[in-house]
């Protein structure tokens, strides 16, 4: 896109190579990481609760029953919340916005600017105690099928994160206070968007002389807070999980490279529970099939990097390869048990950064890997557990997960060039239809400070703190480890430390309004009714979450070829109220206005002194 690299020569042959190659890469990983994240029992996988809920609502008979007062059955439970929440979507997505971006304090004073930066749904931090009537948003960080705990851990790490944003802010920590304070941009030293096509060569590489013109990118108070959090992450998450599950992790490793030397022998050796001894009736599907798909994956990659000027190294995809390996294990325990996941995104930037500086080009397709690998790796883990859990066969399931891999990923291509081509200002950040592409363009501005720029210049010039998270994130998880294996179970039992930092990267450009429905509706129906109610709650929470989900999905598709594609607006108050103002984007958006304040009229090291 023009916007961010704007890279004439991707083709529709380079993206198909490059989505089959990333897509069945994490699916050979998922294959042979079945001794530790489908077949032990204490990997419960909370995220597939309400899907097996649904499937056996649909599918198998039920017998009549009063369940706390109620005698409908799950399937006819699951029509009606479907059927209103699809009708119930209009409203918030279309007829009367405001329900969604219920944003109500900035209404008071618009341009209040300290007012739209604490309470603010779109531009602001978000500590709104109402945020929303929309189900999209309620649904954010599955309130209706995460543990109680987790959702408590995380708002815990959100609230602690939202104080350290406003230090950060207001104390103008790094110039942050002349740029927005929740933005996932980059901004010049003028508090302009950077381009980053401004420092770039013919062959998409840094030019230096172009940047010691143009200057280097910074980062919002939010985002600045946001990595720090994330280098911490890593450090803390390996010691205190593989501290805490050494047994299990080592028995896994242990498992798979005795499954490499005899593979013959059965993949479900070792594993005697219920689930596991009626699975046994099945023909399994040997480790060497997965890893085929591996090594034909990994060739169609390096094709792609050969043939066209992706600029990036072949032994970049054996290093996203490894580092996957690697971290996989740790990272899908803490997904396994809790619903959190967070991915290797910094740390292959980080490395990639290192060894090819000025190369923005070769992070991104790297960082694809390294990203994409385990994400796509827990997805068919996910389906895999499910199929562990309904008894479905696992060769049956192999062939129909090869199958639905390669359709969808022609499909998902299909999607990305119509929405490219056809959807007006896509990814602008005043998109009207809301297509703002908030994921991509973290992508990008990481490939910006982290690649192009490199991580010598901003951890010796920009941002020197950032270096020291690592060693924070690896010192506070001892004093956590202890807390978990020494104190009270009482106060124990549910500290996840892992989450409360993974809270901290809930912001930029995401925030508490997003959170706080989530947290609300966890504690009305995981806590309040999963203890008073159990049996109301058992037969129909997650029937109530998969048809609220469903009928959202579906409205969305329905409202956006009806009236939004071929826009008809409903121009009054309701639609209009959240989007005006400071909050909305429109006026002033930083703390210090750059002309007035900045030395010079720009903020930052000074011209010829740039990192």
């Amino acid at each position: 896109m023009a916007m961010f690299y704007d890279n004439k020569w991707v083709d529709f042959g380079y993206q198909v190579l490059l989505i089959l190659s990333n897509n069945f890469l994490g699916f050979g990983l998922a294959g042979i990481m079945r001794k530790f994240t489908v077949y032990p029992t204490a990997a419960v996988w909370p995220t597939l609760l309400p899907t097996i809920a649904l499937n056996k609502a649909l599918m198998q008979p039920e017998k009549r029953e009063v369940i706390n007062g109620w005698k409908i059955s799950r399937y006819y439970f699951f029509f009606i919340c479907f059927a209103a929440s699809f009708v119930y979507f209009w409203v918030p997505n279309y007829l009367f916005q405001a329900l969604s971006y219920f944003n109500w304090m900035t209404w008071i004073a618009p341009d209040n600017f300290n007012l739209a930066m604490i309470t603010g749904s779109i531009s602001g931090l978000g500590l709104n105690p109402i945020p929303t009537f929309d189900w999209n948003i309620i649904s954010f960080n599955g309130p209706l099928y995460l543990p109680f705990y987790n959702q408590v851990n995380n708002y815990i790490g959100m609230m602690i994160g939202f104080f350290c944003i406003i230090g950060v802010y207001w104390s103008n920590y790094k110039w942050t206070a002349f740029l927005p304070i929740n933005s996932n941009g980059l901004f010049t030293n003028t508090g302009e968007r950077y381009a980053v096509t401004a420092i770039l060569n013919e062959r998409g590489l840094l030019d230096e002389s172009k940047y010691q013109e143009y200057g280097p990118p910074f980062y919002t108070a939010a985002n600045l807070v946001l990595y720090g959090a994330f280098f911490a992450l890593y450090p803390f998450a390996v010691v205190y999980e593989c501290t805490l599950n050494y047994k299990s992790m080592w028995k896994a490793l242990k498992g798979l490279s005795v499954g490499f030397k005899s593979y013959k022998k059965s993949t479900f050796e070792g594993f005697n529970d219920p689930h596991t001894t009626m699975m046994k009736a099945y023909k399994e599907v040997p480790d060497w099939a997965f890893l085929v798909i591996l090594v034909i994956s990994l060739v169609l990659a390096i094709i792609c990097v050969e043939i066209y000027p992706a600029e990036t190294p072949v032994w970049g995809l054996f290093f996203a390869l490894g580092i996957n390996f690697v971290f996989l294990i740790p990272i899908t325990a803490v997904y396994s048990r809790t619903g959190f996941s967070f991915g290797l995104n910094v740390l292959v930037e980080l490395i990639v950064g290192y060894a090819l500086p000025g190369n923005g080009l070769a992070l991104n397709f790297i960082k694809a890997f390294g990203y994409n690998i385990d994400g796509q790796a827990q997805n068919y883990i996910t389906d895999q557990k499910m199929a562990h859990y309904v008894k479905i066969p696992p060769r049956s399931l192999f062939r129909v997960q090869i199958l639905s891999v390669f359709i969808a990923s022609f499909i998902q291509l299909g999607i990305i060039n119509f929405v490219i081509d056809n959807i007006k200002n896509y990814c602008d950040p005043h998109n009207t239809q809301h297509f703002t592409c908030p994921n991509s363009r973290t992508f990008y501005s990481a490939s910006i400070q982290w690649g192009v720029i490199g991580p010598k210049r901003v951890f010796n010039g920009l941002y020197p703190i950032l270096q020291y998270c690592f060693l924070i994130g690896f010192l506070l998880a001892f004093p956590c480890i202890a807390f978990k294996k020494y104190a009270p179970k009482k106060y124990s039992k549910y500290f996840e430390p892992t989450i409360i930092i993974g809270g901290f990267l809930n912001y930029a450009p995401y925030n508490l309004s997003y959170i706080t429905p989530s947290l609300y509706a966890s504690i009305a129906f995981m806590w309040y009714i999963r203890t008073r109610f159990i049996a109301w709650w058992s037969k129909y929470n997650y029937i109530l979450s998969g048809g609220l989900t469903a009928g959202v999905a579906f409205s969305s598709i329905i409202i956006f070829f009806a009236v939004e594609y071929h826009e008809k607006d409903v121009n009054w108050w309701g639609n209009i109220a959240p989007f005006i103002g400071i909050d909305g984007g429109y006026g002033r958006q930083s703390l210090k206005n750059v002309t007035a304040e900045a030395p010079d009229g720009y903020f930052g090291p000074r011209i010829g002194n740039f990192p």
